[in-house]
């Protein structure tokens, strides 16, 4: 898996074209993984990442058989793609213009794959489908900036200057009411510095007591 191949090896046909080995499958059906390098069938214990397991349960586990890597005489479907088109196209493959089924939903990569400007409205250019009932059905748009929500974060960020200013002036009524209680029960706290010289003048002098001889 992972290699590389001439399409000469296929066929006349495929002259010029170059294949990569993406995957397969042996007789019984089990499916190759990639990193396994044994041309043959292994048990391994598989969690939630594993290719080739998708858990039905938080936290289970399962043991589960896979192929190898390697090709051998066993494997019965190789999936492969194409890496460089040949001279001649291949019937029902590269000679056929499938219409793109799904586009993008978000508003910036509509804008990036069609190279739109900020001017130009993304909704003309999302990819629609015709359904069963022949009725054309397209996404909803994902983060398109439109005037109601423009308005809407003008209002938001309105709200929150307010906010700040009415904390502003909160705080500062608060800051004027303790000034005037302080001032009002009596003298105002001193400062820090004021508080220790006033300690270091009240401490009586040490005497060293004379020892006897």
């Amino acid at each position: 898996m992972g290699n590389e191949f001439q399409g000469e090896v296929l066929g006349e046909q495929y002259a010029g074209y170059i294949f990569k080995i993406t995957g397969g499958n042996d007789k019984c059906g089990f499916t190759m993984k990639q990193g396994i390098l044994k041309a043959g069938r292994v048990r391994l214990l598989m969690s939630k990442g594993h290719s080739c397991y998708r858990p039905r349960r938080t936290g289970q586990r399962i043991r589960k058989s896979v192929r190898g890597c390697i090709i051998g005489k066993d494997i019965s479907v190789l999936a492969i793609t194409i890496v460089k088109h040949g001279d001649k196209p291949i019937v029902g493959i590269t000679d056929v213009k499938k219409p793109r089924k799904l586009g993008p939903k978000r508003a910036s990569k509509i804008k990036k794959l069609y190279k739109l400007d900020n001017k130009d409205d993304p909704k003309k250019f999302v990819v629609r489908r015709k359904t069963k009932n022949e009725k054309n059905k397209a996404p909803k748009i994902q983060r398109l900036v439109t005037k109601e929500r423009i308005r809407r974060k003008k209002v938001i960020r309105k709200r929150r200057e307010e906010a700040w200013e009415t904390k502003k002036q909160d705080l500062a009524e608060y800051k004027k009411l303790l000034a005037e209680r302080r001032k009002h029960h009596g003298k105002p706290e001193a400062k820090p510095e004021a508080k220790t010289e006033a300690k270091a003048e009240a401490k009586p002098a040490k005497i060293n007591k004379p020892t006897a001889e």
